[in-house]
C-alpha cells in the first residue's frame, strides 16, 4: 500500500477520534427543561396539592358511590381498561402481572405489546417488599377496592401494627399512571426500618416485548435523570439516590419511575442487568424507601410506554397532559448520538415531510438517500475522480518502485511530481470520507431507533417491517453465524457493494501485491459486513444498498466525464495545428 495512501487512512482516522473525543467537552449535550426552575417548582407543589387532595386511605376505607369493595381468601385477578391500556392485578401484594399497550401490535403474539415479562411468585412488578433491595416482596392476599369509572383499583392489607395501601390511578389517552402507597401506623406503630429501609419497591422484572439476546439490535439499558442539573447517567449498581427519575429501557418501550412527593426519602438503586446468555433473564430496578418511624404517605408518576418523542414531550408541560403535570424531561431517556444528534433532528424532519407526500416510510429512506447523494456530490465527485486518477497512473507509479526500489526517499519525490502532473491529491479524499462517514453514523443511530419504522411495512409479503429483518423463509437448520432465517436485502446488499467494487476497480492495472490488497478490499470487506450486518433492521440496510446503487451510478457518471475530458485537449490540440498550417498555405 503506498505511503501516501496510508498517511490519508491515519489522518482521516485521527480526525474521526478527535471528533468524537470532543463532543462532550465542546457540545455537551443539554436539552432546556420546557419549564423554568420557579415554573417547575410551581407544578411539583401543584401536584403535590392534587396528591394530597386524592387521599389513599380514604379511597381504601370510605364507602364509594362508584367503587366495590371485594375481600377474598384466595388469589384473583382484576383489569383496569383505558383507551391505551389493558392492566391487569393480583390481590396477592396488589401487584401488577399484565399491561398491555393497545395502540402498539406485537408480532410474535399478535396482540398489543405486553411490557410485564418474567413474572413469578416471588417476582411481580410494582410489588413492595418490607426491608430494603434484597428483601422478599409481599405475598400476602389483600383487599380490593376497585372504580372503574374512574380508572382506579386500591389494595389494603391490615398487620399488627400498621395497614399498607397501594391505589393505583389510571387516565386515558396516558401511559403515564399513579401509585400511592400509603403504611399507616397504629398506636403501636414504632416505624419500618430494616437494613436502613421501609420497603422496597420494583418495576417489572423484564421490560416488553421480550428480550432476545442473541440480537445484537435489541437492547436494555438503565438511564437516570437529575432535573436540577440537567443531567443524564446511566445510574451504578446500589447507588445512592442523585436522581429525578430513573429508567430501564429496551430499543422501542421503556419504564420510568419518578418519585413525586417523596423525592428525598428514596436512598438507593438496585439494577438487575440481564444475562445475555439467558432469553429469561430480567432487568429490572428495585428502589429502596429510606427507614421511617411514623407513617408513610408516598406518591410515584410511573411511565409505562413507548420510547417515543411525541409521546414522552407532553410531561415537559403541565398544559400537555391530563394529569397537569410538567418539567419531568422524561425525553432526555430518548437515545442519542451526542454531537450528532442535530443532524438525527433534520434528517428525521426531511422524512417526516416526505412521509406526509407519499405515506411509506420505506419510500421516505429511499427519497431522502438520494437527497443526501446528491446534496453530497460535489465531495463525492472529488473523492471518485482522485481514485480513477489514481488506477490511471497505476503502470507508472510500478515503473517509479521497480526503478527507485533502493531509494525510498527519491521515490517518494517521484510519486509526488507524477501526483501534481496528473492532479491527483493523496489527501483529497479524506473530508469526503470524514463526511461521509458521520453522516453514516447518524443514519445508522437514527434507522436504528427511530421508533416510527417499528412496524412500518415498506413492501408488503417482503419487508414488512422497517425495524426488523426481512424474513421470507425460516429453514429447518442453522447456518453458522447467520441463523436459520433467510433474508433478501442483506444478499442485495451485498451485490450491490461488490458491484461498485468492480465498477471501481474497473480498468485498474495494478499488479502483483496492490493488486491482491486491492482485491482482498473489493471483495473481503463486503463479505465481513454481510455477516455483520445479515440481523440488521430492513430501514439501515434499504439505507445503504439505495447509497451503494446510487453511488454506483455516481462512479459510472464520473468515469464517462474524465473520459471526455481526457480526449478533448487532444482534439483542440490537433485543430489548432490544422488551422496553423492552413494560414502559412496562405
Amino acid at each position: 500500500m503506498e505511503k501516501n495512501t496510508i498517511w490519508a487512512i491515519s489522518l482521516s482516522t485521527v480526525v474521526l477520534v478527535a471528533f468524537f473525543a470532543v463532543q462532550t467537552f465542546l457540545f455537551p449535550r443539554k436539552e432546556p427543561v420546557a419549564q423554568n426552575k420557579a415554573d417547575s417548582q410551581k407544578v411539583e407543589q401543584k401536584a403535590e396539592s392534587a396528591s394530597s387532595a386524592e387521599n389513599t386511605e380514604s379511597f381504601l376505607s370510605e364507602p364509594s358511590e362508584n367503587a366495590s369493595e371485594i375481600a377474598q381468601a384466595a388469589e384473583e385477578n382484576f383489569v383496569i381498561e383505558t383507551n391505551k391500556l389493558k392492566v391487569t392485578f393480583t390481590n396477592k401484594g396488589g401487584d401488577v402481572i399484565g399491561f398491555e399497550l393497545k395502540d402498539h401490535f406485537d408480532r410474535d403474539t399478535g396482540k398489543g405489546v405486553e411490557m410485564i415479562n418474567n413474572v413469578s411468585a416471588k417476582n411481580r412488578a410494582f410489588a413492595l417488599s418490607f426491608g430494603d433491595v434484597d428483601a422478599d416482596i409481599v405475598d400476602k392476599i389483600f383487599d380490593v377496592k376497585i372504580d372503574e369509572a374512574n380508572k382506579k383499583i386500591g389494595f389494603s392489607k391490615a398487620y399488627a401494627d400498621f395497614t399498607v395501601y397501594k391505589v393505583y390511578t389510571f387516565k386515558d389517552d396516558e401511559y403515564l399512571f399513579k401509585l400511592d402507597i400509603d403504611i399507616i401506623g397504629n398506636e403501636n406503630f414504632k416505624g419500618l426500618n430494616k437494613n436502613g429501609a421501609a420497603y422496597s419497591l420494583r418495576t417489572s422484572p423484564q421490560i416488553g416485548p421480550r428480550f432476545n439476546p442473541k440480537d445484537r439490535y435489541d437492547v436494555r439499558e438503565f438511564i437516570a435523570y437529575d432535573i436540577a442539573n440537567e443531567k443524564k447517567f446511566t445510574p451504578k449498581k446500589d447507588n445512592e439516590k442523585d436522581w429525578s427519575w430513573v429508567a430501564v429501557a429496551g430499543k422501542y418501550f421503556e419504564i420510568i419511575v419518578n418519585p413525586e412527593d417523596s423525592v428525598e426519602k428514596l436512598n438507593a438503586v438496585k439494577l438487575i442487568a440481564p444475562d445475555k446468555k439467558n432469553e429469561n433473564s430480567n432487568t429490572q430496578l428495585v428502589l429502596s424507601r429510606k427507614a421511617c418511624d411514623s407513617s408513610v404517605k408516598d406518591s410515584y408518576f410511573i411511565y409505562v410506554g413507548p420510547r417515543n418523542e411525541a409521546d414522552l414531550k407532553i410531561y415537559a408541560t403541565a398544559d400537555k397532559n391530563s394529569w397537569n403535570v410538567g418539567g419531568k424531561s422524561l425525553t432526555e431517556s430518548l437515545p442519542t448520538s451526542g454531537i450528532l444528534n442535530w443532524l438525527e433532528i433534520i434528517l428525521r424532519f426531511v422524512m417526516k415531510l416526505i412521509y406526509k407526500i407519499i405515506p411509506n416510510w420505506g419510500v421516505s429512506i429511499i427519497i431522502m438517500t438520494i437527497l443526501l447523494k446528491f446534496a453530497l456530490f460535489p465531495l463525492t465527485k472529488k473523492s471518485l475522480e482522485g481514485t480513477q486518477k489514481l488506477q490511471e497512473v497505476q503502470p507508472k507509479l510500478q515503473a517509479l518502485q521497480e526503478k527507485y526500489k533502493d531509494d525510498r526517499q527519491k521515490l517518494q519525490q517521484e510519486q509526488m511530481k507524477l501526483y501534481q502532473q496528473v492532479g491527483y491529491n493523496p489527501m483529497s479524499g479524506c473530508l469526503p470520507l470524514v463526511i461521509q462517514f458521520v453522516v453514516l453514523w447518524a443514519m445508522y443511530h437514527l434507522f436504528n431507533n427511530y421508533f416510527e419504522f417499528r412496524g412500518a411495512s415498506f413492501i408488503s409479503g417482503w419487508i414488512s417491517d422497517l425495524s426488523s429483518t426481512d424474513n421470507v423463509l425460516t429453514l429447518g437448520f442453522s447456518i453458522p453465524w447467520l441463523g436459520n432465517e433467510l433474508h433478501i436485502l442483506p444478499i442485495i446488499y451485498l451485490i450491490s457493494q461488490l458491484l461498485f467494487g468492480k465498477i471501481t476497480q474497473n480498468g485498474g492495472t495494478a499488479a502483483g501485491q496492490s493488486a491482491a490488497q486491492m482485491k482482498m478490499m473489493m471483495y473481503a470487506m463486503p463479505i465481513v459486513f454481510f455477516f455483520l450486518f445479515y440481523n440488521a433492521p430492513s430501514g439501515l440496510l434499504l439505507y445503504w444498498t439505495v447509497s451503494n446503487v446510487f453511488q454506483l451510478f455516481q462512479q459510472l457518471f464520473v468515469n464517462r466525464m474524465m473520459k471526455k475530458r481526457k480526449f478533448a485537449p487532444k482534439s483542440a490540440k490537433s485543430a489548432t495545428v490544422f488551422n496553423n498550417k492552413k494560414n502559412n498555405k496562405k
